[in-house]
């Protein structure tokens, strides 16, 4: 019988490198010859009008755990840690909606997910076997954000400043900075630490080698 997938769950603040450092590790695990799966909690958003129905008309906070599916997210969870496939959802974040739904997803031998919130609630912390957190400075991650949202986003300047002071910020001091105490290991700078890569490579290799070997036994 094959081992259930491992789930690795990458969390660091907005802007801190975690998507790259997810999906460095994902060709790495990849070149290795590991079936390798990149997850990511932004999809995982609510629909519009659920989300500024949970608000009750008040401005829409996206990095609060109220603006997510996460009852969702942790079937899917589940479903891959079952070894399940999963039909992710697609978001548009030039429309902050959801879209509709990819096609199935096979697990692989490792899940990779990325999210700011995977370790600040319980129930999608527990089905992780490996808790990365990415620490970034504040001043790099806001030149990071700044950069991402204008460009690919269609943002304004100023409407992403606005959202920095008034929820980013706030909420990050809140629960992706506290969170911090769940994680296995925590990567300075990101994707620009070859070392940590090189280190969580080697181990999570390790892990699928040795789960193989116990099952052929």
């Amino acid at each position: 019988m094959t081992d259930r997938p491992m789930l690795v769950g990458i969390v660091g603040g907005s802007g801190s490198g975690k998507t790259s450092v997810a999906a460095e590790l994902v060709k790495r695990l990849r070149d290795q010859g590991v079936a390798a799966m990149l997850q990511d909690m932004d999809a995982y958003y609510a629909p519009l009008e659920v989300v500024k129905g949970r608000f009750d008309g008040r401005p829409v906070n996206w990095d609060h755990p109220h603006a997510f599916d996460l009852e969702l997210m942790a079937a899917h969870l589940s479903a891959l840690h079952r070894g399940e496939p999963i039909r992710k959802p697609r978001y548009d974040f030039t429309l902050s909606d959801r879209t509709g739904w990819e096609e199935p997803i096979p697990p692989g031998q490792v899940v990779i997910l990325e999210g700011l919130l995977l370790f600040a609630l319980q129930e999608l912390r527990e089905l992780l076997d490996v808790k990365i957190f990415v620490d970034t400075d504040a001043d790099i991650r806001i030149l990071r954000r700044i950069r991402r949202d204008t460009r690919e986003r269609g943002r304004s300047l100023e409407s992403v400043m606005d959202q920095y002071e008034n929820s980013v910020r706030p909420m990050h001091l809140e629960f992706v900075e506290p969170s911090k105490r769940w994680a296995d290991l925590i990567v300075p700078t990101g994707v620009e630490n070859r070392t940590a890569l090189d280190i969580i490579t080697h181990h999570l290799c390790s892990r699928v080698l040795n789960r193989e070997g116990l099952s052929r036994v």
